[in-house]
Formats: C-alpha cells, sequence, structure tokens
C-alpha cells in the first residue's frame, strides 16, 4: 500500500449529499471535495492561482510557471492540493532542504536527502478566500508530513504581516530570513513534525 493511499485526510471528503436525477437514480459527480498531491499536468491551475494571488501583492510570485513544473515533476509528494468538484481551489507546493536555515539556493533546489521541507508557496482561489481554507489546507499539509519517515520539520519564509497567520498554524518564527528578492525581506519559520509516534500509530500511516 503507498503511503498516500493510506493516508485518511487524502482520501475524498463528501460535503454534500449526491444529487440525484429527476428519477430518483444517483449521477456520477466528482467529489464535492478532494485533496492529492500535484502533478506536472496541475502546474498551468497552479500558476494561474498564485499569479493572481502574488502578483497584486507583491508584484511577482514565488515560483514562476516552469519553476512549479521542476519541483511538480522532482518531489510530487511534497504538493497538495485542494480540488473542489475537480477544480483547483487551493495547493501547497514544498521540496526538500538540507541545512538549518534557509538561502538563496533553497528558492530552486531540492535535496532529496534533505530532512526539512521547504514550503515554498500557499495559495488560495481569489473566489474562495476569507473561507479559512489557507488554514484548513495547511493542517492536513502537517499531518502528511508526519506520515514521512525522512521529515522531521517544515521551514518557511514569509513577509511580517503574515506571520500570525502561521504561527496560528503552529509555526514559530526563527528570525529574519537570508533570502531577499528584490526589496522585499522575510521572516524565516519553523514547525516540528517529529515526536508524532503516537499520530502515526493512530493515523492508518
Amino acid at each position: 500500500m503507498s503511503v498516500l493511499s493510506a493516508l485518511p485526510f487524502l482520501k475524498p471528503v463528501h460535503l454534500r449529499s449526491p444529487r440525484r436525477s429527476p428519477a430518483g437514480q444517483r449521477r456520477h459527480t466528482l467529489p464535492a471535495s478532494e485533496f492529492r498531491c500535484l502533478s506536472p499536468e496541475d502546474a498551468a491551475s497552479v500558476f494561474e492561482i498564485e499569479r493572481e494571488a502574488f502578483i497584486s501583492v507583491s508584484g511577482d510570485c514565488p515560483l514562476h510557471l516552469d519553476e512549479i513544473r521542476h519541483f511538480l515533476n522532482l518531489c510530487p509528494e511534497l504538493s497538495l492540493g485542494w480540488f473542489e468538484e475537480g477544480r483547483l481551489v487551493a495547493f501547497i507546493i514544498g521540496s526538500l532542504w538540507d541545512q538549518d536555515r534557509l538561502n538563496q539556493a533553497a528558492l530552486t533546489l531540492h535535496k532529496p536527502q534533505g530532512s526539512a521541507v521547504h514550503i515554498h508557496v500557499l495559495a488560495v482561489h481569489r473566489t474562495v478566500r476569507q473561507q479559512g481554507k489557507g488554514s484548513i489546507l495547511m493542517w492536513r499539509y502537517l499531518q502528511y508530513l508526519r506520515c514521512l519517515p525522512f521529515a522531521r520539520r517544515a521551514l518557511l519564509m514569509c513577509e511580517p504581516f503574515l506571520v500570525p497567520f502561521y504561527q496560528k498554524c503552529g509555526f514559530e518564527a526563527l528570525g529574519p530570513c537570508e533570502v531577499t528578492v528584490g526589496d522585499l525581506a522575510f521572516v524565516e519559520m519553523q514547525h516540528s513534525v517529529r515526536g508524532h509516534a503516537f499520530m502515526r500509530r493512530n493515523s492508518g500511516c
């Protein structure tokens, strides 16, 4: 059994009753809500959401389309997408990192021997923002990381105004990040995913 098939929180979640035809027979419909790892085929949908979410705020995207494809080819198992009736509404993309803190190289590299998951980007489609989807997706992603034997902690960098959001998700601030993008400065944050043996024994991991 694969890791993904054993994880109950990545299986489809039906949020409402299936529609029925006028004759009372059940119609074949897509899951109302589904969480799954992304594939390179999802890259265009990912970039569309990311571009709208970030360019309007900072003028640039954490990952450009070719970089999204790069990570979804190298480490799709470190991504997670939220789909509603087959449409991507939110996503996270990560890669592995092998140092204590992030540096400029972490923006483009995947280190297969690393034990830190670098979360490059979390974004939510504009039509479903302010509904708590970002927090829910991050919670599911962290649960998923706890089932990966090589993952010890999650790292990310964010602008200062986002620090309270990630603190509510359980991250702690490590201080200013070494990485800069143009005039932007970031705070580096981490979340431990170690020491959850009880959760692993009881979550199907």
